[in-house]
């Protein structure tokens, strides 16, 4: 890996962080054990059940030996004391964290040098989806392009896993019409890719919207059609970044919010942050006002931040907001979807959210050091985008100390970082921080959970 400043170009490090807050104001979420505690419930109302007939009663009773086990005993008087089981000890959140972390060189796409990513699970499942790595240029054949993508689903994880699958595709296919003319030298004018960028999102959304009707009314079976419409009940954000090494282009689109921010080192050798995307949510006062613009005469729509109580206000699936309130009825009726956010919220001109994307476009100087964090709400919730981009910048000034004083590179795969947190504040202090990682989305990750190290 190469930190010279002429070869240092693009790095880039995805990280979907723990979550603090849910997106919706309703959850489909299970635990894990719930299957096996709804089957013990059963089978103990069985057992109750046939208590008034003696001869299935002593069936069920009694040992091979004739005797039965007597009832336990309940204990109901309190506790002098009691307290609460801790969580995961520091080493075993570092073996978390560590788990989904990975580290990839990059060959023989122009600009990128290295990637790395890792993720943590708010819930299980995981409603968190990722994809990564080269394809080839739309538009010029033999050139490779890089994209890395993030998905942070909400209300379960059908949406985001669609995504993970079909976003890139249909962006791909949306370039890939694209005429490039002479006169541009083969190159695409900047308006046409973001236009292709756009329509690849709208129409996934569409297909996952749209056609409901088509699937209700199919002559699929009923497992096939719920299938098919449970990534219109979940929902997802996404953030999509593509690199065009032919031309050293970087395009950035936003649903949602997840953020990408880049970071530059100035002439003083500072790094610098340039947000790439904006969080689009019921805080943002563009969103809410052109959500106003579109809903003129519903003015509680947007309230304490959140859009009839979702806190996104871009988003792909997330069919309340979408549906009309009779369709949605029928929905819940016939295929067990969510319920209408009516009466607890006054929905009078759905569609509500688009998974249209804002997209950013940037030439990435090759002769300055740079690198992009992409990551989920969870990480932005608790470091600022400087902030981050000072912690890679730290951890890239570390790895360059490193290879200067002959300090081997080390082998870039799932690693365990073992013991070396004492003594943790929760309280960010830049002054304290140190690089401890060889992957530096691990690093940014343990100064989201633990934001302080000792020295």
């Amino acid at each position: 890996m190469s930190f010279g400043t002429a070869r240092t170009r693009l790095r880039v490090t995805t990280t979907s962080s723990l979550r603090i807050r849910a997106k919706n104001s309703y959850s489909t979420k299970a635990s894990s054990s719930g299957l096996g505690s709804f089957s013990n419930t059963m089978r103990h109302v069985m057992v109750a059940g046939v208590v008034c007939t003696p001869g299935i009663w002593w069936w069920v009773n009694t040992r091979n030996d004739g005797t039965c086990d007597d009832a336990p005993h309940i204990d109901g008087l309190p506790s002098e004391s009691w307290s609460v089981e801790p969580g995961p000890s520091k080493d075993q959140v570092t073996r978390i964290i560590s788990q989904g972390a990975y580290s990839f060189q990059v060959r023989n796409v122009a600009g990128v040098s290295r990637y790395d990513g890792a993720q943590v699970a708010s819930n299980s499942p995981c409603e968190d989806q990722f994809t990564h790595g080269k394809l080839p240029s739309p538009w010029k054949e033999g050139q490779k392009w890089m994209a890395w993508a993030l998905f942070d689903g909400h209300s379960g994880a059908q949406t985001s896993e669609l995504l993970k699958k079909q976003l890139l595709p249909f962006v791909r296919h949306s370039l890939s019409r694209i005429e490039p003319t002479s006169t541009t030298k083969n190159t695409v004018p900047q308006q046409l890719v973001h236009r292709a960028i756009i329509e690849g999102f709208t129409k996934l959304d569409d297909s996952i919207i749209k056609t409901a009707v088509a699937t209700s009314q199919s002559e699929a079976s009923l497992q096939e059609k719920i299938k098919k419409l449970a990534p219109a009940f979940s929902g997802s954000c996404a953030l999509l970044s593509m690199y065009d090494s032919s031309t050293g282009t970087l395009h950035v689109a936003c649903t949602g919010d997840s953020r990408a921010v880049l970071g530059q080192q100035g002439s003083t050798g500072s790094w610098e942050a340039m947000p790439l995307s904006v969080d689009q949510t019921g805080k943002n006062k563009e969103e809410t006002a052109r959500l106003h613009k579109e809903h003129p005469d519903e003015e509680d729509m947007v309230k304490n931040g959140r859009v009839l109580g979702l806190a996104v206000s871009r988003a792909f699936g997330d069919s309340q907001w979408k549906w009309p309130i009779e369709f949605q009825k029928d929905m819940q009726r016939r295929f067990y979807g969510p319920p209408p956010l009516v009466p607890t919220y006054n929905i009078q001109t759905p569609p509500y959210l688009t998974a249209e994307p804002v997209v950013t476009s940037i030439k990435i100087n090759p002769g300055n050091p740079s690198f992009l964090i992409m990551a989920t709400d969870g990480l932005w919730d608790m470091l600022s985008s400087q902030q981050a981009v000072d912690l890679v910048g730290k951890w890239l000034e570390s790895k360059a100390a490193d290879q200067r004083n002959n300090i081997p590179e080390p082998r870039y795969e799932p690693f365990d970082f073992g013991q070396f947190w004492k003594g943790v504040s929760w309280k960010f202090v830049e002054e304290r921080t140190t690089v401890q990682d060889e992957n530096v989305a691990v690093h940014l990750l343990k100064r989201r959970i633990y934001p302080v190290l000792p020295r």
